[in-house]
């Protein structure tokens, strides 16, 4: 926008320019050629008078062109009354004048003077010289002037877009200045209470999420211990299979409570993302991953720029966000590894994204099933096991998604699935 504010402005004063120092300068152009002409001219009228005058007028004539010759840049020179005819012509560096002289009605001869215009060129050249270095200075004036302007009547709009990026990061206490003229200012007020109300909401539902944290674990952990001292105390094997049941839908419900408030947390919980070591990341979470992996005999491969030699990646990604997306991707791929798999988790950095996958060498998806593998509580067959809740892909995306990114299913080389997750790269990543 301000390079098209700079380009109208310097436009507008070049048409300026234009419509008042191009026909200025013409009319210079025309009057000095003009009076060159005529001057020409009134001098060969002379000669010409001289020529037809008495032999004293004649000697007059010679003296006089000899002066002319040695006093002008132009030469004179008398013609016969074959050659006598009134003309004037501009040549190539000069112009010619021929003046008649008459006695008695009758042409006795003529007078020609030619007169070089590279004294007129020269001053022409100056005109227009001068005129197109002042009319650049004045564009490069106006360019100046209109950046300046331009900023300056840009500069709402940039601390507005300011806050929108902010906002798009995370921040939620982002907020613009009300300044410049009464629009950008009445929309400045207006986005800056939207995001007070947003940030109120947000804030309203961190606190349920908190409360109901407290609220629904405490009562189903008090009546999973009193379903166990119930079956503790109990002989009769029917009742006891009957607590049971029930302790097992108790455990059920509170890991699908544990995975609802979760999932809550992830959409409530919108902080700045920040440019995050990718690589020690990984590192660390597949260090509390590998001895579950050990025990089913999982070997866990690294590749990609995870562990290589190139320079340090970083991925713009909230605090927390992506230790909480791998540990839910990784552990539906152990779920699903049979013992003596391999699960790889490879990342490429793709110009201004980073591409990190984790593939398994389980029973893989179905395109159906791919499609659906995001919603809240599906569960996949082999996809989560038993013990899934169905919250896992949905908590993931959530997460991705806030941060910037993207998350696919594909289909692992071989068999299994990939789960593909793109983040942004930071700028300060080395490439």
């Amino acid at each position: 926008m301000i390079r098209q504010l700079i380009v109208s402005y310097v436009l507008l004063v070049a048409v300026a320019l234009t419509a008042f120092t191009v026909p200025v300068a013409f009319t210079l152009t025309a009057q000095l050629r003009g009076d060159t002409e005529q001057s020409v001219e009134r001098e060969a009228k002379t000669m010409a008078l001289l020529l037809s005058g008495d032999a004293a007028s004649r000697a007059a004539l010679d003296r006089m062109v000899v002066a002319y010759a040695q006093e002008t840049p132009g030469t004179a020179e008398v013609l016969p009354a074959s050659r006598a005819k009134t003309a004037t012509h501009w040549g190539d560096g000069e112009l010619e004048v021929t003046a008649p002289a008459q006695r008695d009605g009758r042409t006795v001869g003529a007078v020609r003077i030619t007169y070089p215009t590279s004294d007129l060129t020269r001053r022409l050249v100056q005109i227009w010289g001068f005129r197109a270095i002042l009319a650049v200075g004045v564009l490069a004036v106006a360019a100046g002037l209109g950046a300046i302007v331009a900023r300056r009547l840009t500069r709402p709009l940039r601390q507005l877009n300011d806050m929108a990026s902010k906002f798009s990061d995370g921040d939620l206490t982002a907020r613009s200045p009300v300044t410049g003229p009464h629009e950008t200012q009445t929309l400045a007020r207006t986005l800056n209470q939207g995001a007070e109300r947003l940030d109120t909401l947000i804030a309203s539902q961190r606190i349920f999420v908190a409360d109901a944290s407290h609220q629904l674990r405490t009562p189903l952990t008090a009546l999973r211990l009193s379903l166990d001292n119930i079956a503790d105390g109990v002989d009769d094997e029917f009742v006891r299979e009957d607590v049971e049941q029930a302790t097992a839908e108790v455990v059920r419900m509170s890991r699908l409570v544990n995975g609802l408030l979760v999932l809550a947390r992830a959409e409530a919980k919108v902080t700045a993302a920040e440019p995050l070591p990718l690589r020690e990341i990984v590192a660390e979470r597949l260090s509390v991953w590998r001895p579950a992996a050990d025990e089913r005999g999982v070997h866990i491969a690294l590749g990609g720029s995870v562990v290589d030699g190139r320079p340090l990646v970083l991925v713009l990604a909230s605090p927390g966000h992506l230790e909480q997306v791998l540990d839910n991707v990784l552990s539906n791929a152990l779920e699903v590894s049979p013992d003596g798999a391999t699960i790889t988790v490879r990342s490429e950095l793709r110009g201004d994204e980073v591409e990190l996958t984790v593939a398994d060498e389980g029973p893989g998806m179905s395109d159906p099933d791919k499609s659906r593998a995001f919603d809240r509580f599906w569960r996949g067959q082999g996809l989560t096991g038993r013990s899934g809740s169905g919250l896992g892909l949905s908590v993931v995306r959530q997460l991705v998604t806030d941060d910037g990114g993207t998350v696919t299913l594909r289909d692992a080389p071989g068999s299994g699935l990939s789960v593909v997750i793109t983040l942004r790269a930071s700028p300060r990543s080395g490439g």
